[in-house]
């Protein structure tokens, strides 16, 4: 996934993500659900901004963890006061429950499959507090992307240029994204690639698949982003 890029992954998102208004829908969203909310879990938390924004800018006690040990080691240092851990959200394992647990930025799609989808989800529900919530933004519905489609993102500092170019491939229930990486600096040019793999699930393979965990979820089709929003309770 990020393994080649994680250094560069905040540098391209600032340029045109709102970390801030995101996080303040998330922490509005967290007190009118569940008021006594105090901790959280961030699934995938990537290089941790949501994480340390929830904490210092909103209160909450948070943990998280990612697949990437570069992204676990980003997060813990703009997060010292919280726990980030490496592991894969289909079958993740750790010591506390929690009041929720947040699973941002379409993180959720590099499960890739309705099985994987479906032991994250359980895996979410064994970690949450008895009337716990679940936050989950989704990637794209199947037929939502178009084979062959092409961005490019860049962003720069004074001392490097970074331009990334994308091109997405649908396989099926399955989009695969391949990033070119330009990276120009005083020293030269450098370029790599990646290929991320994320599946295409429907509103009725999430709700299923939360219903299945033993979580409620309702749905709200905008969202954070225009990607949606599940909010999904534990039961007692």
């Amino acid at each position: 996934m990020f393994d080649a890029s994680a250094e560069l992954y905040d540098l391209i998102y600032h340029a045109f993500k709102d970390y801030a208004a995101e996080t303040r829908a998330v922490a509005t969203l967290l007190r009118e659900r569940h008021p006594a909310c105090g901790t959280v879990l961030d699934a995938g938390c990537g290089t941790g901004e949501h994480a340390q924004r929830l904490a210092t800018e909103h209160g909450f006690l948070v943990d998280g963890f990612d697949v990437n040990p570069a992204f676990v080691e980003l997060a813990a240092a703009k997060h010292p006061a919280g726990r980030f851990t490496q592991a894969d959200m289909r079958d993740f394992r750790l010591p506390q429950r929690y009041d929720a647990i947040v699973c941002l930025f379409s993180s959720i799609g590099y499960v890739r499959t309705i099985e994987g989808l479906r032991q994250a989800l359980a895996s979410f529900r064994a970690h949450l507090a008895d009337g716990g919530i679940a936050v989950v933004e989704p990637w794209f519905e199947p037929g939502a992307m178009r084979d062959g489609y092409e961005m490019t993102h860049t962003a720069e500092t004074a001392d490097l240029r970074v331009i990334r170019r994308s091109r997405t491939e649908i396989v099926d229930r399955l989009s695969r994204l391949h990033f070119t990486y330009t990276v120009e600096t005083a020293d030269g040019v450098r370029t790599f690639r990646e290929v991320h793999e994320l599946g295409l699930f429907t509103t009725e393979d999430m709700r299923e698949s939360f219903t299945l965990a033993g979580l409620t979820a309702d749905y709200d089709a905008s969202g954070l982003t225009g990607r949606g929003l599940y909010v999904a309770r534990a039961g007692s």
